[in-house]
């Protein structure tokens, strides 16, 4: 760890990635089913290519779903007017998975994931926080009509060593009719150096193929759940491999994850650690995980404050987050961590 004194490269993207599409569309399924049921059990995936948009998964709970209805609506707020043709292929979960989740156990096995460090108020490494800044403002300038020719599909790149940037990448998509140098000037005055500020060390590329015309699903296919390192800390920290978007929180990929990350950040921000890493493991049906283990920056063990303060059993990680609720769409783009107001991020008293 201790990546403020490390060289290391992230990226993010904008919510009009291929990718990110099929995210949101994922959750926004899943916000609607729990606004309908809260106890719903969803896992919904989505493909969106050339056109085409197809929603696989499984559903069980007292909801009606209009599938179309909520891809369609997603397509058009992130800023795209194509006509999709849509196809669903959702049954209910597997019978077999139920049985050890209906009496609290985990829905899989695996590995979950989370950390925190005190470089920056929002508990992550510098580099996330601005790949992340640099992405959203893409966004921003668009719907806010303060530059034209943006169109919604983007990604940003962010190198950083000791603390210092490196390296700012942003591929934006664009009209055609505007020119890379007009591109290149606008980006560096209205999105980096509002964000980074002074530019005279730092290498910029923008657009480094010389155009980018074609976006979202007309360029490139999108798939739930591709982008897990954007989703969490850069790859800067391990991943456990499950993604989170489109899956209700008996799903251990996600809430576990969660909540690994609140454990984290509140051992930090408590001032038992600089940075923390917090890990924990499953097995599928079973309630008690088969491993919790934490860890700050000079690799000394916090298990036993974790595991005196926080439970991570399935139900109690739901009911001590609130996860029942519908906000899952507003985390699948730039980030499922640093913001304010998702329960995991909630600093408590220890």
């Amino acid at each position: 760890m201790c990546f403020e004194h490390q060289r290391y490269t992230v990226e993010s993207v904008t919510a009009g990635h291929p990718d990110k599409v099929c995210d949101q569309i994922s959750d926004a399924i899943l916000d609607e089913c729990l606004r309908q049921d809260p106890y719903s059990r969803v896992a919904v995936e989505v493909l969106g290519s050339h056109g085409l948009v197809v929603v696989g998964g499984e559903i069980t709970g007292q909801v009606k779903v209009d599938f179309a209805n909520i891809v369609n609506q997603v397509y058009a707020q992130i800023g795209y007017q194509e006509k999709l043709e849509i196809i669903t292929r959702v049954t209910q979960q597997s019978p077999d998975i139920a049985i050890g989740v209906n009496t609290g156990g985990a829905s899989d096995q695996g590995i979950m994931y989370g950390y925190a460090t005190k470089e920056t108020p929002e508990f992550l490494p510098k580099g996330v926080v601005l790949a992340h800044a640099l992405a959203s403002g893409l966004e921003k300038l668009r719907r806010e009509h303060r530059v034209d020719w943006l169109k919604p599909d983007g990604k940003t790149q962010v190198t950083v060593d000791n603390g210092n940037i490196l390296t700012i990448l942003i591929s934006a998509q664009h009209d055609r009719s505007v020119t890379q140098e007009i591109i290149r000037k606008t980006l560096s005055d209205e999105l980096i150096k509002p964000i980074v500020g002074e530019l005279a060390d730092i290498q910029i590329l923008v657009n480094p193929t010389g155009l980018f015309i074609q976006g979202g699903f007309e360029a490139d296919t999108g798939l739930t759940g591709r982008k897990i390192m954007v989703d969490t800390y850069g790859g800067l920290v391990p991943h456990g491999g499950g993604c989170f978007s489109g899956k209700d929180p008996t799903k251990v990929d996600r809430s576990a994850a969660y909540m690994c990350r609140f454990v984290a950040k509140n051992l930090v921000a408590a001032g038992f650690a600089q940075e923390c890493l917090v890990s924990v493991a499953y097995a599928i049906g079973l309630g008690t995980p088969l491993m919790i283990e934490a860890y700050d920056e000079a690799n000394h063990s916090l298990t036993e404050l974790v595991k005196k303060y926080f439970d991570f059993r399935p139900l109690a990680i739901i009911e001590r987050l609130n996860l029942r609720q519908p906000i899952y769409q507003a985390t699948a783009a730039y980030g499922h961590f640093g913001k304010p107001d998702l329960p995991w991020e909630k600093i408590i008293k220890l």
